[in-house]
């Protein structure tokens, strides 16, 4: 199924990639209708802030306008009497109106003066329940996002994170996410407020002075054509970034997970200059995005200048013309910044959002991968198991690899027998028991527990009745306790002791002062190999499975160690069918089966004494390991400490 299923899965995710391309950011805005509530509150406030910024410059015309009358009032109202009439009337007043424009000056003045205060003070108010809505909406956007991204990587099948680096996946998970939350929590908002901004502001203009509004509005059209080309340029160049940002942070992973390594081999140097090489092209990337805005910004203010000079310069000839007051002029001028600031802002609003355009692109390619390992619509809970294991004709290819792994690989395991797997590395040891579990699919064939298909049944009913242990073993962050019972959290911790112990790691606990509640540091690092093998074999017997999984589980133990858990394992073995892959010939000369693997194919299978005398692939691995079996336990040799 995986090797027919590959180039349809790789078109699927074309094809979901190019529609996200244009309806990414949309999707994510859909999030926001979920706390639609606060959006509103953050809208809502929004509009009232912005109305009162737009009734200030009718306040600055009214008190401009008062003062002026006022003064002129006062100026002629000096004259002699016999010439005030004559002068009133030249400036197009009656004495009564210039006895009331001089005794209301100061009144009209004060009261300009509180309404600026009063809506300063509801807009500082209105701005505040905005910001913080917006904030509370964009953050429930971004908390929702993360944990639908987080859970579909980990319902992602093994064979998609064979391709994908764990850099990639860290940046989507948290830089990506960032963008599409301050895109939500600002850019949108910003963007809101422009459009008010420039619908209200014109709005007013064209009112206010319809001829010298007109004089303006050809500089609009040559604003918004200059930010549409920024926009369709910039947004490619920051679906760079974040690629660039992706390969950094793969580069910073790898190194912080393998710093041992790169020690013990010297490679700091080596390292140092390809996390350099990844940082400068990061920092070019971001240079070429800082000169596509260098260039923009300038023009902006040019043509925002030059809207300045056609307003002084139409504007004082209607002035010299007595059809516009100099507190109309000013309001104008004042409405002509609210006209392109909203202008200089769509800059941001757009850098913005093609930043979260690309990034939402990126998040939703993983939220559209299909899993090419899950349950079926039909899909049916396993019930509780015999163990009952059986390949039927089995054949497995990796994705994107015309190669077989395994080729009609066939054999049946009763309950409570021993399966053992022996052969070279790149025999297909492991996939056979990643199969098991559906870590992947087969490509052909079957594979059966008490005779159900896995690719039938739920997941979670199939994988909880198994119990892994892995070769490459993995602890997390937290104490010994917690990570003994990572399956069964709500087990006691009698529970937990018996499987300690039962895995020999009971005795090496109590030795550290905090017993079981000893921190075993990030990945288990203050660990050695052999206690983190052990811990790992506890958490998988606690779960009492009836399926049993072991890969090369005693690797990491010397051979008194490996005697010990050994032992052990061959009591809780019994009446469960197990699954031994083993570098060490000893460990399972008792198996109910011992499967011999060459190239994907089982060449040899049978018990040991069989095995000894049909098949010689068998009989070399066994003498060539016996000798060196032996060395190591003659007690007369202590040049050979035990195996870490």
């Amino acid at each position: 199924m995986l090797a027919h299923s590959a180039q349809p899965g790789m078109s699927r995710r074309r094809d979901a990639r190019a529609k996200t391309d244009n309806a990414a950011l949309g999707r994510a805005l859909r999030y926001l209708w979920r706390y639609r509530g606060v959006a509103a509150i953050a809208y809502a406030s929004l509009l009232v802030s912005t109305l009162a910024q737009l009734m200030v410059p009718q306040l600055v015309q009214a008190t401009i306008d008062a003062i002026t009358r006022g003064a002129l009032a006062h100026t002629l109202l000096q004259l002699p009497a016999a010439a005030q009439a004559s002068a009133a009337q030249r400036a197009g007043f009656t004495l009564e109106q210039l006895r009331v424009n001089q005794a209301n000056a100061e009144t009209w003045l004060i009261a300009a003066g509180i309404g600026v205060v009063g809506f300063a003070l509801m807009r500082g108010l209105f701005a505040f329940s905005q910001a913080y809505n917006a904030e509370r909406a964009s953050q429930g956007v971004a908390f929702d996002l993360r944990n639908a991204l987080f859970a579909k990587i980990q319902r992602l099948s093994f064979s998609y994170h064979d391709q994908t680096q764990t850099g990639q996946l860290m940046i989507r998970a948290t830089d990506d996410i960032e963008k599409v939350r301050l895109f939500i929590g600002q850019g949108l908002i910003l963007g809101l407020q422009a459009l008010i901004f420039l619908i209200g502001t014109l709005a007013i203009l064209l009112l206010t002075n319809f001829q010298l509004t007109l004089t303006v509005l050809p500089t609009l059209p040559l604003a918004l054509v200059l930010f549409m080309v920024f926009g369709a340029v910039s947004q490619p160049l920051f679906t760079r970034v974040q690629q660039k940002l992706s390969a950094l942070n793969t580069i910073l992973q790898e190194n912080l997970a393998g710093l041992r390594v790169v020690k013990a081999f010297v490679r700091e140097i080596s390292e140092q200059q390809k996390f350099n090489r990844a940082t400068d092209e990061l920092m070019q990337q971001h240079l070429v995005v800082s000169r596509i805005f260098s260039f923009l910004f300038p023009f902006v203010f040019l043509i925002a200048n030059l809207g300045q000079a056609i307003v002084l310069y139409f504007g004082s000839q209607q002035i010299l013309g007595g059809t516009l007051t100099l507190g109309e002029w000013q309001k104008f001028s004042l409405y002509l910044i609210f006209v392109f600031m909203p202008l200089g802002q769509l800059g941001m609003i757009i850098a913005q959002m093609a930043q979260a355009t690309a990034s939402a692109t990126r998040i939703f390619e993983i939220l559209a991968t299909p899993n090419e390992v899950g349950d079926k619509p039909d899909a049916r809970a396993l019930p509780p198991i015999q163990g009952n294991v059986a390949f039927e004709n089995v054949t497995f290819r990796y994705f994107g690899s015309t190669a077989p792994v395994l080729a009609q690989v066939s054999f049946d395991a009763r309950p409570g027998e021993t399966i053992a797997l022996l052969g070279a590395t790149g025999s297909g040891k492991t996939t056979i028991i990643n199969l098991i579990p559906r870590f992947y699919d087969v490509s052909e064939g079957r594979v059966l527990i008490d005779g159900n298909d896995v690719r039938a049944v739920k997941l979670d009913s199939l994988r909880s009745q198994i119990g892994i242990v892995l070769q490459d073993t993995t602890l997390f962050s937290g104490t010994l306790r917690d990570n003994i019972a990572f399956g069964r959290p709500d087990a006691t911790m009698e529970q937990v002791i018996a499987a300690a112990r039962a895995a020999a790691a009971h005795d090496f606990i109590l030795e550290f002062p905090q017993g079981y509640d000893t921190l075993v540091g990030e990945r288990g690092q203050t660990l050695s190999g052999g206690q983190k093998q052990r811990v790992a074999i506890a958490r998988a017997l606690l779960l009492d499975p009836r399926i049993l999984i072991l890969d090369d589980s005693t690797s990491s133990v010397d051979l008194a160690t490996e005697y010990q858990i050994q032992t052990a394992l061959d009591q809780l073995m019994r009446g469960r069918t197990s699954f031994v892959i083993a570098q060490r010939i000893s460990t399972v000369l008792n198996a109910d089966q011992i499967l011999v693997l060459d190239k994907g194919e089982i060449v040899a299978r049978g018990k040991h004494e069989e095995l000894m005398e049909t098949s010689p692939i068998y009989a070399e691995i066994y003498h060539s390991q016996l000798v060196g079996d032996l060395v190591l336990s003659v007690p007369s040799f202590p040049s050979f400490p035990a195996v870490p």
